[in-house]
C-alpha cells in the first residue's frame, strides 16, 4: 500500500475557530489555496490551487484508491475540505494528530514536533500564523490596501511563495511524525472508533434555533437592566470592572479583596453579617458573569445552513486516558438542569417576554443557563433516545480491583452511596432511608464516593463539596479512613499499581495484573496495557523523589496545571484513575459501535451518555439502546454494566 501525506491551505470568510470546520467549509466561498503532498516520505510538492493549477490526474485518483493510505495532521480537515470537490473515503486516511495523542504527545503539529525533538528542518515553520492571517481570512478594507477585503497571491508574491514554503514544511514534518510513531501502530479497532467519529461529527445534531434567538434576546434585554442597575447602586460607570468594584468595595466594606473569582463572591454572598448592599451588586455581578448563557452564542455562530451543529466531538482529546474532549458548544460541561416543567420553560422563553419569565421563575439568567441542554433537538419526524450508563467508574474501579461487596451491590439494587455508608459505618443499609436519622449518613458515603476512589484525602473531599454538604472538616479524615478500611482490595490495587509501574520503570520487569492490566517499557515509553488491548503511553519514564521521600514514575507530558510540555509525576492513585477513566471510555466506545452496527444515529455524547436520533415510528427504542449499551466486550466479563436514559424531543439531565 502506497502512503500520500497530504496538507492543505484554504480560504473562507467563516471564522474557522468560532464556527468549526463544517460550516467554514460549507461557505460558499471556501477555496482550497495550496494543496502539498509527498508520496512514500519522497520530495513534497505543492499545487499552487490559487493560481489556477489543478491537481494531477494520479493524485485524484489517489485520493479514492483504497491501495493508498491518505495521511495528514487534523485529517479530519483535509478529509472535509477534499470532500466537497472529490471523493475521499474517511476508512482510507490515517490521522498523525491522533496518532500523536494516542502516543501520548500534544495534539498541534508544532507541539507534537518539539515534544518529539525533532530536527529543525522537520518542524513545523514559525511564520504559519501571519501568514494564514494574510491569505486564508479576510481582511480589513483601508485605503492603503485599495478597499480590498481579501489578500491574493498577487498582492504579495514573496510572502505567498514563503507561504508555499511553510506549506511544504508541514508536509514534510507530518512525514517525520508518522515515521516516528510507525513502530507504535494504532490498533485496529481504534482505528474503527475513530471511524465512527468522524461519522458522528459529520452527521451533527439540530438545534432549536427558535429558542436560541428568544434567549439572546432575553438576555440581551436582562442584561441591560441588570447593568444599569448596577450602576445606579454603585455610581460606577463600569461595574463589570473588577478594579472599580474591588475599589468600590473596600469603601463602602472595608474589604481589601485579591480577587473577584467565584469562590470569593460566593463567600461574600455566604455571609450573614455582610453589608447588604455589596451582596445585591455582587448577585448582579454573578448574574451577569454566568458564561453558560454564552453557549448560546457559540451555537448560533456554528450551526450550519441545514440547522445542525457539526464537529462537536474530539477524538481522543484527554492523551492519557484517550476520553473525547468537547470542541465549538463544550458539550462535555454544559449546565445543569434542576426545573421540573421545562415545557413551560421553553414556551415562556420563545415569547420573549422578560417579565412573564421573571414573575415565574426570578432569575432570568440562570433559567437560560438551564435551557440550554433543550436548545439540542432531534430532526424532524425523529425523536431522541438518550442513555447514560450508570456509576461505570465506580463499576470499573470494583471490577479492576476485586472488590466483591460493591460488585454485589451493582449486581443487585446499585445504591452505592447507601452500601458505601453502610459499610464504613457498620449500619445496616436497611436503615440508610428518608425518614430514618441514619439516612444523615448517605451524604458521607456520597462525598466518600466520588473523592476517594482514586488515593484521594480530606482535600479531596473539601474539593468534592464535603463542607458545604454541612460536613466538618474535622471528621474528614476519619471518613477517608473508614472508607479505606471498607475497600481493602481497592487500598491494595492504587499500591500495586504503583509499585509494579515503579518496577518496571527501574528494571524493566514485565508485570501482569488480573484482567489483563500489564506493564512493561522500552527504550522510549512505560505501557500500560489495558483490558481491550489498548495501550497507555508515559513518554521518557524515569524514577524521582516525591514529597515524602519515595521512588515514583516520572514522565513527559503536557502538564495539568501548567499547560507545558515537561516532566510529570504520577503515583498510584493517579495511574488507577488513568486505567479507570480509559477503561470507562473503552466501554462507551463499545456501547456506540453496538448502537450504531444496529442502525441508531449518534448525534454526539457526554462522558458516558449516548445522545440518539431515532425517526418516530421506526422501532427503535430506550429498552433495546440500553441492552446494546450494556452488552458486554469479550474483554469485560463479568464487569456488571448498567444504564438508563428516556425518550423526548429536547435534550436535558434526567
Amino acid at each position: 500500500m502506497r502512503l500520500l501525506h497530504i496538507d492543505l491551505e484554504t480560504y473562507s470568510s467563516v471564522n474557522l475557530q468560532k464556527a468549526g470546520l463544517y460550516k467554514y467549509v460549507q461557505s460558499p466561498d471556501f477555496q482550497i489555496l495550496l494543496f502539498a503532498y509527498s508520496f512514500d516520505g519522497g520530495a513534497v510538492n505543492v499545487i499552487d490551487c490559487a493560481r489556477g493549477e489543478q491537481l494531477p490526474e494520479h493524485i485524484t485518483a489517489a485520493l479514492g484508491d483504497p491501495n493508498v493510505k491518505k495521511a495528514a495532521h487534523n485529517a479530519a480537515f483535509e478529509i472535509y475540505c477534499l470532500n466537497k470537490f472529490f471523493h475521499s473515503p474517511v476508512c482510507q486516511w490515517h490521522c498523525t494528530m491522533v496518532h500523536s495523542l494516542y502516543c501520548g504527545f500534544p495534539a498541534s503539529l508544532d507541539a507534537a514536533g518539539r515534544a518529539m525533538g525533532l530536527p529543525e528542518d522537520k518542524r513545523k515553520m514559525g511564520v504559519g500564523k501571519q501568514l494564514i492571517r494574510y491569505f486564508c481570512v479576510p481582511c480589513t478594507p483601508t485605503a492603503r490596501n485599495g478597499g480590498r477585503t481579501r489578500n491574493l497571491p498577487h498582492h504579495d508574491p514573496a510572502k505567498w511563495q514563503l507561504f508555499k514554503d511553510y506549506c511544504r514544511q508541514d508536509v514534510a514534518t507530518e512525514a517525520e511524525i508518522y515515521r516516528r510513531l510507525e513502530r507504535y501502530p494504532i490498533p485496529e479497532q481504534e482505528r474503527q472508533n475513530w471511524i465512527l467519529d468522524q461519522y458522528i461529527n459529520m452527521a451533527g445534531v439540530k438545534v432549536d434555533m427558535d429558542l436560541i434567538g428568544s434567549a439572546l434576546e432575553l438576555y440581551g434585554q436582562v442584561s441591560g437592566e441588570l447593568s444599569g442597575r448596577a450602576r445606579r447602586l454603585t455610581g460606577l460607570d463600569n461595574p463589570n470592572s473588577v478594579a472599580q468594584l474591588k475599589k468600590w468595595i473596600q469603601e463602602h466594606s472595608g474589604m481589601e479583596l485579591e480577587s473577584l473569582d467565584k469562590a470569593t463572591v460566593a463567600e461574600i454572598l455566604a455571609d450573614k453579617d455582610g453589608e447588604e448592599l455589596v451582596k445585591e451588586v455582587l448577585k448582579i455581578r454573578k448574574e451577569l458573569g454566568k458564561t453558560s448563557v454564552k453557549k448560546y452564542e457559540a451555537m448560533k455562530a456554528c450551526v450550519c445552513g441545514d440547522g445542525r451543529i457539526r464537529g462537536l466531538l474530539q477524538f481522543y482529546g484527554a492523551s492519557r486516558t484517550g476520553r473525547f474532549a468537547g470542541r465549538l458548544v463544550q458539550v462535555q460541561n454544559l449546565p445543569r438542569n434542576y426545573i421540573e416543567n421545562l415545557d413551560l420553560a421553553r414556551r415562556l422563553v420563545k415569547r420573549r417576554q422578560p417579565d412573564a419569565v421573571k414573575a415565574v421563575y426570578g432569575d432570568v439568567p440562570d433559567l437560560l443557563s438551564q435551557l440550554i441542554r433543550t436548545a439540542f433537538i432531534p430532526g424532524e419526524g425523529c425523536r431522541f433516545i438518550v442513555a447514560d450508563f450508570s456509576a461505570i467508574e465506580a463499576r470499573v474501579l470494583a471490577w479492576l480491583a476485586g472488590e466483591e461487596w460493591r460488585l454485589d451491590v451493582f449486581r443487585t439494587h446499585g445504591k452505592i452511596y447507601e452500601a458505601s455508608a453502610s459499610a464504613m459505618f457498620g449500619v445496616p443499609i436497611e436503615k440508610i432511608k428518608k425518614g430514618n436519622p441514619e439516612y444523615a449518613l448517605r451524604s458521607k458515603g456520597k462525598v466518600a464516593e466520588l473523592a476517594l476512589g482514586y488515593q484521594g484525602g480530606a482535600h479531596a473531599l473539601i474539593s468534592m463539596g464535603a463542607l458545604s454538604m454541612g460536613l466538618a472538616e474535622e471528621e474528614l479524615p476519619d471518613i477517608v479512613s473508614r472508607w479505606r478500611k471498607s475497600n481493602r482490595r481497592i487500598q491494595d490495587f492504587w499500591y500495586a499499581v504503583e509499585n509494579n509501574a515503579v518496577d518496571t520503570v527501574q528494571y524493566g520487569t514485565v508485570h501482569t495484573m488480573a484482567k489483563g492490566i500489564s506493564f512493561y517499557r522500552d527504550k522510549e515509553y512505560l505501557f500500560v496495557r489495558l483490558p481491550s488491548g489498548r495501550e497507555l503511553f508515559y513518554y521518557r519514564p524515569e524514577l524521582v523523589t516525591n514529597a515524602f521521600g519515595r521512588s515514583a514514575v516520572g514522565f513527559y507530558g503536557t502538564s495539568q496545571t501548567t499547560k507545558k510540555w515537561e516532566l510529570t509525576e504520577t503515583y498510584g492513585g493517579k495511574l488507577t484513575e488513568n486505567i479507570v477513566q480509559a477503561v470507562a471510555r473503552d466501554l462507551l466506545c463499545s456501547a456506540m459501535m453496538n448502537l450504531y452496527r444496529a442502525g441508531y444515529a449518534i448525534c454526539f455524547h457526554i462522558h458516558d451518555e449516548v445522545i440518539l436520533e431515532a425517526p418516530k415510528e421506526s422501532g427503535k427504542n430506550l429498552q433495546e439502546a440500553v441492552r446494546l449499551m450494556c452488552t458486554q466486550p469479550e474483554w469485560a466479563e463479568g464487569l456488571p454494566l448498567d444504564a438508563a436514559g428516556f425518550e423526548g424531543y429536547y435534550y436535558r439531565k434526567d
